[in-house]
């Protein structure tokens, strides 16, 4: 290959095998029409090629042929034939053996249609399903055993079944429930073992209720507190034993409640 090949990110064609590892040709290629019209390249917009990026080249400019590569020994090949098949094709590939064409056809069923894969045996598959379900069919997913796949099922949760993840094992998750919970179950949080996620319980409530947090024992919790307090939550931490803390407190207590680090070198250390 040239430099000027590279520059342009060409592959060669002497590089085109096929998913056995087998030297692709145009010779034995059932596409002597498309090839014709210059809607296919070997080594760069090829759909018996082995490479994905290929591929998907060619039904980009070809998807009207993706309806019928869905069924083809190549998981790849059914991957992206079913990112650009017809819709109504693609119900049977709910079951596919292969986790990224059950996760490619999660993304374009309907959601009504993938709601049993929300149970799917891999994660992936139910992280898609999780970013589109609604409503009460999120619930489960509350319980999933993959972090990843709670998190993104809180983010999208009804702010009603919130409850029921306060408790869950990650911090990351108990964070984005923090954010999201209504704000008469927030209290709730204020103990929670992460000093993160106590942060973004200071950040939402009410001031009066951060009383509870005044002696929290990490000082970006108390930093919040003396942000956001009321004169009461004040008058104890302009006695803090952390230096910002206790320079916020005094600054609002000294009527600036607008106080804060003049720059970023000024927040309270982490």
């Amino acid at each position: 290959m040239t430099g000027a090949d590279n520059s342009l990110g060409v592959d060669p064609a002497e590089e085109a095998i096929d998913w056995l590892g087998r030297p692709v040709t145009c010779n034995d290629c059932p596409h002597d029409e498309i090839r014709m019209e210059l809607r296919c390249d070997l080594g760069r917009t090829c759909v018996r090629d082995q490479r994905a990026r290929r591929i998907d080249r060619f039904f980009a400019k070809n998807p009207g042929e993706a309806d019928h590569y869905l069924d083809h020994p190549y998981f790849e090949a059914r991957v992206l034939a079913a990112k650009y098949a017809s819709i109504f094709l693609l119900p049977p590939l709910v079951d596919d053996p292969e986790p990224d064409v059950r996760a490619m056809v999660a993304r374009r069923l309907p959601a009504n249609r993938i709601t049993h894969l929300s149970h799917d045996p891999d994660r992936k598959v139910r992280m898609v399903v999780a970013g589109r379900l609604e409503g009460a069919a999120l619930v489960s997913m509350l319980k999933d055993s993959d972090y990843w796949v709670r998190l993104v099922a809180v983010k999208r949760a009804p702010q009603d079944v919130l409850p029921i993840a306060m408790r869950d094992p990650d911090a990351q998750v108990r964070r984005e429930v923090a954010r999201r919970i209504k704000p008469d179950v927030l209290p709730a949080m204020s103990f929670d073992p992460d000093p993160l996620v106590r942060v973004a319980v200071a950040a939402r409530l009410d001031p009066v209720q951060l009383m509870a947090l005044v002696g929290d024992e990490d000082l970006r919790v108390r930093y919040v507190v003396a942000e956001r307090g009321t004169s009461e939550a004040l008058f104890q931490l302009t006695n803090d034993p952390d230096p910002e803390v206790r320079r916020l407190a005094q600054l609002r207590t000294q009527g600036q409640p607008d106080a804060a680090p003049p720059d970023g070198n000024d927040k309270p250390r982490t």
